[in-house]
């Protein structure tokens, strides 16, 4: 599916969950929160700092607090989608638009606005030393062409090559994901580079 362009056409890409996306942004924009899109769905932001964003699933919509580890979460809706790898995102599932409880959603948005204008947030540690699975360096080592060109991404970069290929579980996965990611390499195309400045 394309990234949509615009919030409008975010919601009419998921008519399923349209009233309750309606709902949910209806609910951020009664704060101060600036509306824009980010990796094609609606972010909201406060001082150019991604604060949450709105997103549809095949099974529930959700908010995701970018820092929400850092949110009191007194009522218990905030869960880690992804434990053990995200730090500061936390997220919150509605199946209905019943569970669209506007006044509560505004209780957990003011706070993140406090801890965002606070300068709470999680930061990356940008000298984690680049650990490159076994699978890709000995790709790397037969192929002087691929490893400069590796070698001249930015620090991070090959890091979400490297985590990309060692968090596959199977081999058989590693193997398919390392044929994804060599033509990348040779068109010197980062993992992410198509969620960049959007």
């Amino acid at each position: 599916m394309e990234m949509a362009t615009s919030v409008e056409e975010y919601f009419e890409k998921h008519p399923k969950w349209k009233k309750e996306l309606e709902r949910l942004r209806n609910t951020l924009l009664k704060t101060e929160f600036i509306e824009t899109l980010k990796w094609g769905i609606p972010t909201y932001t406060i001082n150019k700092k991604n604060v949450v964003s709105i997103a549809a699933f095949k099974e529930y919509v959700g908010l995701w607090f970018t820092n929400g580890s850092f949110l009191n979460d007194d009522h218990q809706k905030l869960i880690n989608a992804n434990e053990g790898k995200t730090k500061g995102m936390r997220q919150w599932r509605f199946n209905t638009i019943d569970e669209i409880d506007e006044r509560l959603i505004l209780e957990y948005a003011y706070e993140a606005i406090q801890n965002q204008k606070d300068g709470k947030e999680i930061k990356i540690d940008r000298n984690k030393p680049l650990d490159i699975p076994v699978e890709l360096e000995s790709i790397l080592s037969k192929n002087k062409e691929l490893k400069a060109l590796f070698e001249g991404f930015t620090k991070s970069k090959q890091r979400e090559f490297a985590e990309y290929i060692s968090s596959a579980k199977r081999d058989i996965t590693k193997q398919v994901r390392l044929e994804k990611i060599i033509p990348m390499i040779l068109s010197g195309v980062g993992l992410h580079d198509k969620y960049r400045n959007c």
